[in-house]
């Protein structure tokens, strides 16, 4: 899995925060097009065309990747390489098989695994969950589908939405996101 860039130029003296400079991959979002959905807050699987299960992973400069690691990106400004390891080494390993028990999923894709020990469980599920990238509820896309698709209407619209962690677009392959505390406050 690539990194999904941000919508907006992040600050180079603020890196946790963005500017109202559009990325210049992602000006097809300003003009309309892509599917807007949630970005869910948890770790991203993956289950590939063979039926194996992997967990991303970033790997900081100067650290070994772990065993049977896949490297897909490196980030020549932060250092970080990201990548797949198989979910069975994971530190997500027993949550993730948890959350199969649930449902048996054979349909090769990306997957969001959330619950009560993922990223302090702001959407407070009961039990370990895997989502499909782009789903959310019907009344959830209703509300994304208002979204605006400028600088300031964005941080007014996410800010207003703290249950929200942020907005994925989705176009013809591509990929955009735009999380709420990219905005400085």
């Amino acid at each position: 899995m690539r990194k999904i860039p941000t919508l907006f130029q992040r600050d180079p003296d603020d890196r946790a925060h963005v500017l109202p400079v559009v990325h210049p991959d992602c000006q097809w979002v300003i003009d309309g097009k892509g599917t807007p959905t949630r970005k869910w807050d948890g770790t991203c699987t993956r289950l590939d065309d063979a039926g194996e299960w992997w967990a991303r992973r970033e790997v900081k400069p100067g650290k070994n990747p772990p065993a049977h690691y896949v490297a897909e990106e490196h980030d020549a400004t932060t250092g970080k390489t990201v990548g797949w390891e198989p979910i069975a080494q994971s530190a997500f390993a027993k949550f993730h098989a948890e959350a199969l028990t649930l449902e048996n999923i054979t349909r090769p894709g990306t997957y969001e695994l959330l619950g009560p020990k993922i990223n302090g469980n702001p959407d407070q599920f009961g039990q370990h969950v895997l989502v499909l990238h782009g789903w959310a509820p019907f009344s959830e896309r209703n509300d994304f589908a208002t979204a605006p698709r400028d600088y300031d209407g964005l941080r007014e619209w996410l800010l207003a939405r703290p249950q929200y962690e942020g907005i994925v677009w989705h176009f013809d392959g591509h990929m955009a996101k735009l999380k709420r505390r990219d905005f400085p406050a």
